[in-house]
């Protein structure tokens, strides 16, 4: 399964950037967000970043993929609202 991660651009180039998140430091292809400065967020996605986002974004993300993993580890049961928060929220302009 490949999933894309949240990492942060440790090094800015304008090509391939290193970026560290929560496997580490990789480099990271930029082509498609265009060059971003230390300290930006991206998602990351078999090394390419897809799209720009903030750290609250980041921090979402994940605490989902730590549920996510607890749960391929075997847990019997994660706390939903912890990392998944919001979930389950509707707001007015939800669809029915």
């Amino acid at each position: 399964m490949c999933v894309g991660t949240p990492v942060q651009v440790v090094q800015s180039h304008e090509v391939m950037s290193v970026c560290r998140g929560r496997n580490g430091d990789e480099d990271v292809n930029m082509l498609l967000v265009g060059q971003q400065p230390v300290g930006t967020w991206v998602i990351a996605f078999l090394g390419w970043a897809r799209e720009v986002i903030d750290e609250q974004q980041a921090k979402d993300i994940d605490l989902a993929l730590d549920g996510l993993q607890m749960i391929m580890d075997g847990a019997d049961a994660i706390d939903v609202s912890h990392h998944f928060p919001g979930l389950g929220q509707t707001t007015a302009e939800a669809v029915p």
